[in-house]
């Protein structure tokens, strides 16, 4: 088939792209990241139904994370959903953005299912940045069932952008980015908008 191997070119790095550089005021190594808006489905504890994944600062520019399927998130009977398992995915390399301390949104996100992921199951998610070119950020993720080193379950390739907060104000919902920019709480109202996954 013609093109078939452009859009994976698009999620390698040129050959003039640089290592990935952790920020001096990144999280320690085994912080918890923590949710960076409360409303978000991937991370925020105010969604009844997200997947409230936590990710943890790792070494480098890497994260771990979690998250356990629940009915809510399945497709098949008694399986998780692939759009929820790809959006496990999409959350865990949008945290890679605390470790750089840029603002940046999902530009290219390309999964690959390998096995089936039964409800009741934890995922367990490593992410890490593999380069730097301009604005697009390079990073690679994987899933696994069973523990941190159990069978791969999902793996992720993606491209993030680097964008100003411009980017959700003039895009977002005006109710929902005026509430977030009215929160009384600074550190709270600055997370809404620090990273984007």
């Amino acid at each position: 088939m013609s093109g078939t191997d452009e859009p994976r070119a698009r999620l390698t790095p040129p050959a003039d792209a640089v290592a990935p550089v952790r920020h001096a005021d990144a999280p320690a190594p085994g912080e918890l990241l923590g949710a960076h808006y409360d409303r978000c489905f991937g991370c925020g504890t105010g969604q009844p139904h997200g997947l409230h994944l936590e990710a943890r600062a790792g070494d480098g520019v890497s994260v771990s994370a979690e998250f356990t399927v629940k009915e809510a998130h399945q497709g098949a009977p008694g399986l998780a959903h692939g759009g929820v398992l790809a959006t496990a995915l999409d959350e865990t390399l949008g945290s890679l953005n605390w470790l750089l301390r840029v603002i940046a949104v999902t530009g290219r996100l390309e999964t690959d299912f390998v096995r089936p992921v039964p409800l009741g199951t934890v995922l367990h998610l490593d992410a890490r940045v593999t380069a730097v070119h301009g604005r697009k950020i390079y990073s690679t993720a994987v899933g696994r069932i069973g523990g941190p080193d159990g069978p791969v379950a999902v793996r992720a390739e993606a491209v993030f952008i680097e964008v100003k907060v411009d980017h959700f104000i003039d895009n977002g919902r005006p109710e929902e980015i005026q509430a977030a920019m009215s929160d009384p709480d600074q550190v709270k109202r600055a997370r809404a908008f620090e990273v984007n996954p």
